[in-house]
């Protein structure tokens, strides 16, 4: 006799809210816990065991990494450098941090490809958009080096950017803090967390989501941006099947005061 199996006793996959994301990490995510510059390799599989948590739920990664922890490039402007020059270091600098990310999600097992704006195909591939959209397609995380390419444009320019050419569905940008407050939480006990803005208010009450041009180009193309913190181990789960997590930054309706 054949016995149907009943429906709640098979195993489905998860219903995701987002298929395809662009993550904004700033380079400070991979220093060593005592505020020193340079790579900790457990910071980096601390990130990779993110990143490996979403992809086996089936989602498109592509991540963007700062380079904070090895150089800024306005302190190098402050010595007398060329604009120019220090922000080149700076995308050399986040190939550094792309690869040593890559190498911490692959010892994970989950097949990752750096890809730089700037080219230098001993260490990563050239970006190419087609290109790298298909290895998204055949489930390999992106990780997106060098910036824009070009100088005076930060990597959160670089994130949106990217995120849009690829046809993410948000950019969610991995913190310390689980969101944007109204004040900086490490210096004001006091500060209370918004759970949704809109474009214009994160720009007009200027919280430093992200910088002005790459909130512009977010708001222009409707692309919406999700601030959660990376270190609590289940946010970005969490975001991406579908709970409340973090601060939502996007079109429509704000709410009138930050969340308490």
């Amino acid at each position: 006799m054949n016995v149907t199996p009943n429906a709640s006793s098979l195993l489905s996959p998860p219903e995701l809210r987002y298929r395809r994301i662009l993550l904004k990490f700033s380079g400070e995510i991979l220093a060593p816990p005592d505020g020193t510059r340079g790579i900790d390799p457990a910071q980096a599989k601390a990130i990779a065991r993110r990143v490996q948590d979403v992809h086996a739920l089936g989602v498109q990664i592509g991540i963007v990494i700062g380079a904070g922890n090895l150089w800024r490039g306005h302190i190098g402007v402050e010595h007398g450098m060329d604009q120019a020059t220090a922000d080149y270091m700076g995308m050399l600098a986040t190939v550094m941090n792309a690869m040593a990310l890559m190498d911490a999600i692959e010892q994970l097992g989950v097949p990752t490809r750096v890809m730089s704006a700037i080219e230098m195909r001993a260490v990563a591939e050239p970006y190419i958009r087609r290109r790298a959209i298909r290895h998204l397609e055949k489930g390999r995380v992106v990780i997106f080096g060098g910036g824009t390419g070009n100088p005076f444009f930060t990597t959160d320019t670089a994130a949106a950017l990217r995120a849009m050419e690829i046809g993410a569905e948000i950019l969610i940008k991995g913190t310390k803090v689980d969101g944007v407050y109204d004040a900086d939480p490490a210096t004001h006990p006091h500060a209370r967390r918004f759970k949704r803005l809109t474009y214009l208010d994160a720009l007009n009450r200027r919280l430093q989501v992200m910088d002005s041009t790459a909130l512009s180009l977010c708001m222009e193309h409707n692309l919406p941006i999700l601030v959660l913190n990376l270190w609590d181990e289940t946010a970005l789960r969490r975001a991406l099947l579908g709970e409340e997590v973090g601060t939502w930054v996007g079109p429509g309706p704000t709410e009138e005061s930050p969340a308490h």
